[in-house]
């Protein structure tokens, strides 16, 4: 409805200004939008593929070529403009996706899940594209992802639960408003590692895959949680999970609803 795709059946919203039901051309000329499926021709190079957007959105002539090397710039792939997307891995596709959007300078930028069956090191390339673009270009970022640890990026999270937002504010605002971080952390001997972090001052219990420690800030706590449990020999930490991304779980349960769809990402497990 934001991106005036459908028409709203109630209520009211405003994007860049304009109304989306009474000036949905004026909505649509201020925004850019990615897809979560590719719409890219890949027969086409990424630069004939940004000409014809250009075309498509009126930008002036004498415009383009500046506008795609600077968008090319932004994405990190100005040596790859002559080649055609056929060639592209699937994150160098999300990334010229994302440009291309980017090309009639919009003032917000949909995303609906960028980095969505992409491998860790591309997720952070995209998310430092993201970031390019809002510190550089000053361009409003609305995306939409089920990663709770992206979710992170954004000065503000929506929550959505069967159509309804039921919780809105900054990531920092959420977390505190369910209690603590927390970190999970599997070791060789949970006992003596349980023993080690209590006398150190963890608030710290056993759970049914090892044990969680409760912190105020898990990136911090990660280290000296990893040393403590380490030190009474012979515990050695084998697998640790920076869990900052349950207190939004947690939020869910606090608020009633079914968190199932909540899943962590693969690469936040790390084998030590």
């Amino acid at each position: 409805m934001l991106c005036t795709l459908a028409h709203p059946s109630s209520g009211h919203a405003t994007v860049a200004g304009f109304d989306v039901a009474a000036r949905a051309k004026s909505v649509r000329r201020h925004i850019g939008l990615v897809f979560q499926e590719q719409t890219l021709d890949d027969q086409l190079t990424a630069e004939e593929n940004l000409r014809f957007h250009a075309v498509l959105y009126g930008v002036p002539h004498a415009q383009v070529e500046a506008r795609i090397a600077r968008v090319l710039e932004l994405v990190a792939l100005s040596d790859r403009r002559k080649d055609l997307v056929s060639t592209y891995s699937g994150g160098m596709a999300r990334r010229l996706e994302i440009a291309r959007g980017m090309l009639h300078t919009p003032k917000v930028l949909f995303l609906d899940e960028p980095t969505v069956g992409l491998d860790p090191q591309t997720r952070a390339l995209i998310w430092d594209d993201i970031q390019r673009l809002r510190t550089e270009e000053g361009v409003t970022i609305f995306l939409t992802t089920h990663y709770m640890d992206e979710a992170e990026y954004a000065e503000r999270i929506a929550i959505i639960d069967h159509g309804a937002i039921i919780a809105l504010d900054t990531p920092d605002a959420l977390k505190a408003s369910v209690g603590t971080d927390t970190v999970a952390i599997e070791t060789s001997d949970d006992e003596a590692a349980l023993a080690s972090l209590k006398r150190a001052g963890y608030s710290v219990e056993r759970t049914g895959g090892g044990l969680t420690a409760f912190v105020a800030d898990e990136e911090a706590a990660v280290g000296p949680i990893v040393a403590s449990a380490a030190h009474s020999a012979p515990s050695t930490p084998t697998t640790i999970l920076v869990a900052s991304e349950q207190a939004v779980r947690d939020l869910l349960v606090a608020l009633g609803r079914d968190p199932t769809f909540w899943r962590a990402p693969p690469e936040r497990r790390s084998p030590l």
